[in-house]
């Protein structure tokens, strides 16, 4: 599986447990440590599990895929999935304010959601 398929399941996982903010961005020219973040932000700390937990699931089950790493599940409040080439931040959104991710990364081109995750991801604000 490329990367960018990885990333884009990544992104509806967490569109399905109806996470918010949800962005796709290619720092291959700028990290050497992940070829894609998805950043997505939940209204609770159970939201903000249920997201990290369906990204984690769906790509076992669906894919075979297991992740190099989570942190944060049991607080809930950041939870980081790593799956080397891929690396998925789920926060509250305080907790995305505060370390802004979005503004630290603004350099990195964002990847387009397909119409139909897009849709959603507008809903969901």
């Amino acid at each position: 599986m490329q990367s960018i398929d990885r990333a884009l399941l990544c992104a509806t996982q967490v569109l399905e447990k109806k996470a918010f903010n949800v962005r796709i961005l290619d720092v291959r020219r700028l990290s050497s440590l992940t070829d894609f973040l998805v950043l997505a932000t939940g209204g609770s700390d159970r939201q903000v599990q249920a997201a990290a937990e369906s990204v984690h699931l769906g790509l076992k089950h669906d894919h075979a895929t297991r992740p190099l790493g989570i942190e944060g599940m049991n607080e809930g409040r950041w939870v980081l999935i790593d799956y080397g080439d891929v690396m998925v931040h789920v926060f509250q959104e305080p907790v995305r304010q505060f370390y802004d991710f979005d503004g630290l990364w603004r350099d990195a081109p964002e990847v387009p959601l397909p119409r139909e995750l897009a849709v959603i991801n507008r809903a969901e604000r």
